[in-house]
């Protein structure tokens, strides 16, 4: 039987600026199956909220859709045996 490994802070964190946690603040999100997701810095400050995100990346995969003439359930396999 495995153990589970304990996963430590970086040094360059302390607990105490990382505030004050909420029990079960995404349980709800979780139970729903959402993904959690960090994002770089350089990233998040071009979002405002996830809604942005979620609409951003909905664009990149219509335009990655039309671009390789995929649709949502195709898996490419007929653009490869050509």
């Amino acid at each position: 039987m495995k153990t589970a490994k304990k996963e430590e802070m970086r040094k360059e964190y302390k607990r105490e600026d990382l505030g004050k946690g909420i029990r079960g603040k995404y349980y709800e999100e979780y139970k729903k199956g959402t993904n959690l997701v960090l994002l770089s810095p350089d990233v998040a400050a071009a979002f405002p909220d996830d809604a942005s995100v979620n609409e951003a990346l909905r664009s990149l995969m219509k335009i990655a859709r039309q671009s390789t003439g995929l649709t949502r359930h195709s898996s490419g396999r007929a653009i490869a045996r050509r």
